[in-house]
């Protein structure tokens, strides 16, 4: 797959090779997929209302499939990109829509994998806010994101974590810094004491990238 100079989601091309991409860019990838399959299997009732936000061609929502088909929980798929969802291949419905405009129904348990990093920064913390006042009693919201560099030279070290790994897993090097660079301005990594709420439980951590699951705090 080609880089595109500015990196998008609405591309034929990079929809059709992003499952392949998103692997070598994201050796840890397919790790954090099984664990919001584990994790989904303790917030997800009977008859459920689940959300993927941000779904791509279906990764999660293939990964939740049996605990959706199971407890016969229904499942809304939601991207931007219309050429992701063209070709999506998960269970339940995919809507093209923006994740920040939708208007999302209470819920049970939702999945905001590698999302937020691309929302405005100044509507990021309202938007999280916004879908944990949305959790019924009892679910969750997952947010898996890449976090802003820790300070100082272990910052630096941690940072260079994720590009040693992507050189092991065979991604050439060029396109290693061809990624990075398509990426400025659109890809903004997040920070956690701003963004992430203080009830989360971090579940999950890579190099700059961590996970949380964020539970409703309703009675």
């Amino acid at each position: 797959m080609k880089i595109p100079d500015q990196w998008t989601f609405k591309s034929e091309e990079v929809a059709k090779g992003f499952d392949d991409h998103v692997r070598e860019q994201l050796p840890w990838y397919d790790m954090a997929t099984r664990i919001i399959a584990h994790v989904a299997r303790h917030y997800i009732p009977e008859g459920g209302t689940v959300y993927d936000i941000g779904a791509s061609t279906g990764n999660v929502g293939n990964a939740i499939r049996d605990t959706l088909e199971s407890r016969k929980a229904s499942l809304t798929a939601i991207d931007n990109s219309p050429d992701m969802v063209a070709i999506y291949q998960g269970p339940g419905e995919a809507v093209t829509a923006d994740a920040m405009e939708y208007e999302f129904q209470e819920y049970d348990f939702a999945v905001a994998f590698l999302v937020v990093m691309f929302l405005p920064v100044a509507k990021r913390k309202e938007w999280l806010h916004r879908m944990t006042s949305k959790i019924k009693p009892g679910g969750a919201l997952i947010v898996f994101d890449k976090c802003e560099q820790a300070k100082g030279y272990a910052g630096t070290v941690v940072s260079r974590l994720a590009m040693a790994e992507k050189l092991r897993n065979g991604v050439p090097a060029a396109q290693v810094l061809e990624k990075e660079l398509s990426l400025a301005g659109i890809q903004r990594p997040i920070d956690m004491i701003g963004t992430i709420p203080p009830n989360a439980t971090e579940l999950f951590r890579f190099g700059d990238f961590a996970g949380w699951i964020i539970e409703s705090h309703k009675p």
